[in-house]
């Protein structure tokens, strides 16, 4: 993409090679191809979050690892967890949250609602399990 950008971005300097008019333009192709590059690297990081959900013998712990930001933990005992869709309440279709230990957190909102749905069955069938 990188490539491509630059390789179009100097078609039209071609013609100038030998001009001064050549070292008029060159800085905004490079600002271009610069901001494209800072663009995807910031799309790259912004997509770097992370939830896990683990179980440790009674505790279930709910981390959740922002591209920016602290890192934020919840932790209940399993046998008291609940989840719960809010299909049209929440701030997406199908939001699902965990609740237990007088706290309510949201799980699983970057995904896509389809995954949400299927992370709610799948949510609920774990927590059903002795």
């Amino acid at each position: 993409m990188i490539l491509m950008a630059f390789t179009l971005g100097t078609l039209p300097l071609y013609g100038l090679l030998g001009t001064i008019f050549l070292w008029g333009i060159l800085p905004f192709i490079l600002a271009m191809v610069a901001a494209l590059w800072w663009a995807l690297e910031r799309s790259y990081r912004d997509g770097d979050l992370c939830e896990d959900l683990t179980l440790d013998g009674d505790t279930l712990r709910l981390t959740h690892r922002p591209a920016r930001g602290e890192v934020m933990t919840w932790e209940c005992n399993a046998y008291w967890v609940r989840a719960d869709m809010h299909v049209q309440e929440g701030p997406v279709p199908h939001y699902v949250t965990l609740t237990g230990n007088g706290r309510t957190v949201e799980i699983g909102r970057f995904l896509s609602e389809d995954e949400r749905k299927v992370l709610f069955a799948e949510l609920v069938d774990f927590l059903k399990k002795p």
